[in-house]
């Protein structure tokens, strides 16, 4: 027995000694402290691993870490992998832009008159602009996939179409056997559709995944620069790979059944991948925040609709307090809050998207913005339809250099494709770089609100920025529109008259500014009316081309006619030809008048009364 003496007890054993002080014991005989005791020990006999609380607080609180890492990764995966598939889909969205690789065909194959040939054309550019509020709005309201989806439908079904009616020949009205000239104008109406809902759905997934964030305008503007791009290296396929192999084995022109299969087929897997890939991240926290701005900035003092809904939220919290306990009650009670929580977002987001729809279509700097961007687009979407006829007008017969015009309508067809590209490219980075730093939700100011009433004071926040050079959004697109109409001065000054080889400069002053113009417009729009409802509000800013083109081009083809037919063959008129300055020089008169008014309207929307500088909106 052992000793209760409060001294240490020694003993020898057999092997070793051990010496047993009094704090292994206590009073009972239980040891103190012992490296392994029984109840310390699982069923099976092993020690037990049960953690304690300090490593188990440790773990969580690192797997929590962790966890919050791999979301955010999994965000950022998801934001670039989104932002190259939009690329992807500018990249092939852009095909109309190769029309004039197959139209002469359409003449010669399928015996179609320049005005039908025209008619499929203005067709499919009707289709493209008109439906672009509409496939916004379906990007607002369900996110880019299934517009992009829709985008690969519609161009496979389109170029489908167009590849079998363009094999079966030219129609019996021209005395062939093929389909009917209406099906070929059937076919490009979804080609037209399928053109804008997948650039809409490219750029949309740009704006909202990067529009609060410092690279705004090199996000938007790449995906923009792709889509002009597009219709180069795919008239490239088609004239160096699916073309046509002549008698002798050179090569001819496009094959265009197979090019329009080529098409129809790629586009409709592009469509469906982005329909996956396409992604918006952090949506609602985007809703979220919109709607807590809106409420503090006094904006939503006469909604009813917020009121309500903010009424049946809590009511339904109070009925789910009364329910029982038991567990199939809880399960009903969970899956009820749930739907209730999805059905919720969707009316807050349907909410919030149709207010900020409204709030856009009730601000008159946005009709100042729409009507500039109408009277600048229009002028350069005349001009490149129109490259051919007027280099065809710069020599009278008899004044045709002896080696031929020295220049042609590809070469400057490529020369605004490459110009356009690389405006987009420099307005969209050099924005990001001495633009102004814009808050975010400043367009949601109300007229009373606190940050509206600090932004008119003198700044205090505006240390780290106001060390650098500022030059606002608005500056680049006056400077890139009035580039612009310098080129068409150029031309309309007779400045290129018998010297063809000066026509770069023209062509490559319009591609600029027409290219700047298309990448500055949507990147002010999300700046100045925010990214949650981009689809929507660009998309109806971006139907104005349409009009802009068929206005000018009209203009353009009167002053043509009028030239080639009130004139003598020696006064520069022979025939249905025109030749001279009188040809085109009055209309790009005009279209120069007209870019200068455009950058009068969106100077006011700027600078002028209850415009973005006196709300405080920094653009």
């Amino acid at each position: 027995m052992p000793s209760s003496s409060s001294r240490p007890v020694s003993h020898q054993s057999s092997a070793q000694n051990l010496t047993i002080d009094k704090l292994d014991y206590k009073p009972g005989g239980r040891p103190l402290l012992r490296p392994e005791a029984e109840d310390d020990r699982s069923p099976s006999g092993r020690p037990s691993t049960s953690p304690s609380y300090a490593g188990s607080f440790f773990e969580q609180v690192a797997e929590g870490v962790m966890d919050k890492d791999r979301s955010r990764m999994k965000r950022e995966a998801t934001r670039y992998l989104s932002f190259f598939w939009a690329i992807v889909n500018c990249l092939c969205a852009g095909s109309i832009t190769a029309y004039s690789l197959y139209a002469p065909l359409f003449q010669k194959r399928l015996g179609y008159s320049q005005l039908q040939v025209n008619g499929v054309s203005i067709t499919a550019e009707l289709a493209m602009y008109l439906p672009v509020p509409l496939f916004g709005l379906l990007c607002d309201r369900y996110g880019p996939g299934p517009p992009s989806l829709l985008a690969g439908v519609f161009f496979g079904l389109g170029y489908i179409l167009a590849a079998f009616a363009y094999r079966s020949g030219p129609p019996a009205s021209v005395g062939g056997e093929g389909w009917p000239y209406a099906v070929m104008v059937l076919a490009f109406i979804p080609i037209g559709m399928g053109t804008s809902c997948m650039y809409l759905s490219a750029v949309t997934t740009c704006a909202k995944n990067f529009g609060r964030g410092k690279y705004k305008g090199i996000a938007l503007a790449l995906p923009i620069a792709a889509f002009g791009l597009s219709g180069m290296w795919q008239s490239q396929i088609g004239s160096r790979i699916l073309f046509e192999r002549l008698p002798d084995g050179s090569r001819g022109p496009v094959d265009v059944y197979r090019f329009f299969v080529f098409l129809g087929c790629l586009f409709l897997v592009v469509g469906l991948v982005g329909c996956f890939a396409l992604r918006i991240v952090d949506e609602e926290e985007l809703i979220d925040e919109a709607v807590d701005e809106l409420e503090r900035s006094g904006l939503l003092t006469e909604s009813e609709f917020f009121r309500r809904a903010v009424g049946e939220r809590y009511g339904t919290m109070e009925s789910d307090r009364s329910l029982s306990d038991e567990e199939i009650d809880e399960l009903q009670r969970k899956a009820a809050e749930h739907q209730a929580h999805v059905l919720e977002e969707r009316r807050k987001k349907n909410w919030l998207l149709n207010a900020e729809t409204r709030y856009f279509l009730a601000d008159h700097t946005m009709w100042w913005l729409a009507a500039g961007f109408f009277l600048v687009t229009g002028p350069g979407e005349a001009f490149i339809n129109n490259l051919g006829t007027i280099i065809d007008t710069l020599y009278q017969p008899d004044e045709v250099p002896s080696s031929g015009n020295p220049t042609t309508a590809a070469t400057h067809v490529s020369i605004v494709a490459i110009t356009s590209t690389l405006a987009r490219i420099l307005t969209g980075t050099l924005t990001d770089l001495l633009a102004p730093t814009t808050p975010l939700h400043q367009h949601r100011r109300g007229p009373h609100s606190l940050e509206n009433s600090f932004a008119s004071l003198p700044s205090q926040h505006s240390n780290a920025s106001s060390d650098r050079l500022q030059l606002s959004r608005v500056t680049f697109l006056l400077t890139f529109a009035l580039l612009c109409s310098l080129g068409q001065i150029l031309l309309a000054s007779g400045f290129v008259q018998t010297h063809a080889e000066r026509f770069w400069l023209v062509s490559s002053l319009v591609g600029a500014g027409y290219g700047a113009t298309f990448s500055l417009t949507p990147i002010v729009v999300s700046v100045v009316w925010g990214v949650e409802n981009f689809g929507t509000n660009w998309g109806i800013v971006a139907t104005v081309p349409a009009l802009g083109a068929t206005v000018w081009g009209l203009a353009y083809s009167g002053v043509y006619q009028w030239a080639a037919g009130s004139g003598s063959p020696g006064d520069g008129a022979v025939d249905v030809l025109c030749y001279g300055t009188k040809c085109y020089a009055p209309t790009f008169w005009a279209m120069a008048a007209s870019v200068w008014v455009a950058c009068g309207l969106w100077l006011w929307a700027w600078r002028g009364r209850d415009g973005w500088v006196e709300r405080g909106i920094l653009v």
